[in-house]
C-alpha cells in the first residue's frame, strides 16, 4: 500500500477541477446501479461513460490540470457496492503529479467513523465527498458529528452535493431520492457547529441557490464549487456572488465525465464572470483550500 502525498509542480498547471468522478474501477464495476447509471447519462447528455481512474489521470495531465477525484460510497441506500475509495487513493498516489484523492464514507454505516481515520491515516485521503440525496441522510443530524470531527481534527475540507441532481431524474419516483436533503440550508448548522471545518457546497444549488450564498456569506468556512452545470446556464446571482461577495471561496469544478472542463471553460467565456476573478477560481482558491502551497 502505498499513502497518497501530493507532487503537484503548481506553476505548470493553469487549473484544479474539485468535483471529478472516478465511478469506474479497474475491475469493471460501477459506482451506481445500472439503472441510476443509465438514468444519469441520459440527462447529462454525456457520452463519456465512466473512465477509469488512470484515464482521468491522462485526460488531465494533457489538459495542464490537477483533478479533486471521489466517488460516492452510498451502500446502504442503493444496496450496491461502491467503488473503493482505497483503491482511489493508491491510483492517485501512482498519478500525484495530477490527482487529489478525496474519500468517502457512508455515514450511515456504524463503522463511518473509524472508515474515515483509516482513509485519513492509512491512505493520505484529503478531503471527503458527501452526497446527501444519494447516501439518504440529513447532513444535519448530529448523528453524524463524531464523523465531521475526526474531518475536523485531520484539516480536511468535506464536499457535499447541494441541489437538484441528474441522479435518479426520470426514474419512477426518482428511485426513492430525496431532493430536500441537499438543500445547503441544512449545512448552515455543520458550518456553525464545526467552524473550523472547511465546507465545499458543490453545484449551484438549484433551486436553493439564494440559501447556498446566504450560508456562504454568513459562515466563511464555506465554499460553493461551480461544477454539475454549464457556466453559461449559472443564475446570475451566482455570477454577481463570486465576481465580489465570495470571490475568494468559489472553485472551478466540472463534474467531469458528465461535464467536460473543456466544456466549462468554454461556456465560462460566454458568462459574466470576470477575467479578473477567474485565476482565483481556476486554481488559486483550491491551492489555499487544499493546503498544496501558496498561491500565485
Amino acid at each position: 500500500m502505498t499513502r497518497y502525498e501530493p507532487a503537484i509542480d503548481l506553476d505548470a498547471i493553469q487549473a484544479i477541477d474539485v468535483h471529478v468522478h472516478v465511478d469506474m474501477d479497474d475491475h469493471g464495476h460501477g459506482a451506481l446501479p445500472a439503472d441510476l447509471s443509465a438514468a444519469a447519462s441520459r440527462y447529462f447528455g454525456s457520452g463519456e461513460g465512466w473512465p477509469t481512474l488512470d484515464r482521468v489521470a491522462e485526460h488531465y495531465r494533457g489538459l495542464g490540470m490537477a483533478a479533486v477525484v471521489f466517488s460516492v460510497d452510498a451502500e446502504t441506500q442503493l444496496g450496491h457496492e461502491p467503488v473503493s475509495s482505497a483503491e482511489i487513493a493508491e491510483g492517485a498516489a501512482r498519478n500525484n503529479d495530477v490527482l487529489i484523492p478525496f474519500g468517502s464514507v457512508d455515514p450511515r454505516r456504524p463503522d463511518a467513523v473509524d472508515r474515515a481515520r483509516r482513509l485519513i491515516e492509512d491512505h493520505g485521503v484529503r478531503g471527503f465527498k458527501f452526497h446527501p440525496t444519494v447516501q439518504g441522510f440529513d447532513p444535519s443530524d448530529r448523528a453524524h458529528y463524531p464523523l465531521y470531527g475526526v474531518i475536523r481534527d485531520a484539516g480536511l475540507p468535506a464536499l457535499f452535493h447541494t441541489g437538484q441532481t441528474g441522479i435518479g431524474a426520470g426514474l419512477p419516483g426518482g428511485r426513492g431520492l430525496r431532493l430536500g436533503l441537499s438543500n445547503p440550508m441544512l449545512l448552515d448548522a455543520v458550518a456553525a457547529d464545526f467552524p473550523d471545518l472547511q465546507i465545499i457546497m458543490a453545484h449551484p444549488s438549484v433551486p436553493w441557490q439564494d440559501e447556498a450564498l446566504s450560508v456562504a456569506t454568513h459562515k466563511h468556512n464555506t465554499w460553493i464549487d461551480l461544477s454539475g452545470w454549464s457556466p453559461k446556464y449559472f443564475p446570475a446571482e451566482l455570477v454577481r456572488y463570486a465576481n465580489s461577495v465570495i470571490t475568494d471561496r468559489v472553485l472551478f469544478g466540472s463534474d467531469f465525465p458528465l461535464i467536460s472542463p473543456e466544456r466549462w471553460l468554454r461556456d465560462a467565456e460566454q458568462t459574466a464572470l470576470k477575467p479578473e476573478v477567474m485565476p482565483r477560481i481556476l486554481k488559486d482558491n483550491a491551492v489555499r483550500l487544499l493546503g498544496l502551497g501558496e498561491a500565485s
